[in-house]
C-alpha cells in the first residue's frame, strides 16, 4: 500500500478515487511517563516515553486507514494529512487522526 502526503503518486496513474478514508487513536498517557517528562522539562532534554507514544499512536492511526482504504477496494491512499490534539481532564489523552483519499492506481 502506497500512502503519501502528495496529491499524486509519481509514476503511476490514478484510476479510481474509492473515496476519504480515516484512522483514528486516543491513547491514555501513563502517570509514570508523566513523571518522567515533568522531570525532563525541569532538567531539560527530550522525552523518550511520550516521544515513543506519539510513534505508536500515529503509526496505529496509519495502519487503521489503510485497513479502511483496503476495504474500500483501493491500493494507496493519496493526499494524507495528520493531526494531533490533546484531550480530556488534564489533557491526559493524545488523539492522532488520520485521513487521505483512498484511491486504486495502475
Amino acid at each position: 500500500m502506497i500512502v503519501t502526503t502528495t496529491p499524486t503518486v509519481e509514476g503511476h496513474n490514478i484510476l479510481e478515487y474509492k473515496g476519504v478514508v480515516f484512522g483514528e487513536v486516543i491513547a491514555g498517557v501513563n502517570f509514570f511517563r508523566d513523571i518522567a517528562a515533568g522531570i525532563r522539562n525541569i532538567v531539560g532534554g527530550r522525552s523518550a516515553s511520550y516521544e515513543e507514544e506519539l510513534i505508536t499512536a500515529r503509526n496505529q492511526a496509519l495502519q487503521e486507514m489503510t485497513d479502511r482504504a483496503v476495504r474500500v477496494g483501493a491500493n494507496a491512499v493519496v493526499g494524507i494529512d495528520i493531526d494531533y490534539e490533546v484531550l480530556g481532564e488534564g489533557n491526559g489523552m493524545l488523539m492522532v487522526s488520520v485521513s487521505g483519499t483512498a484511491v486504486r492506481i495502475d
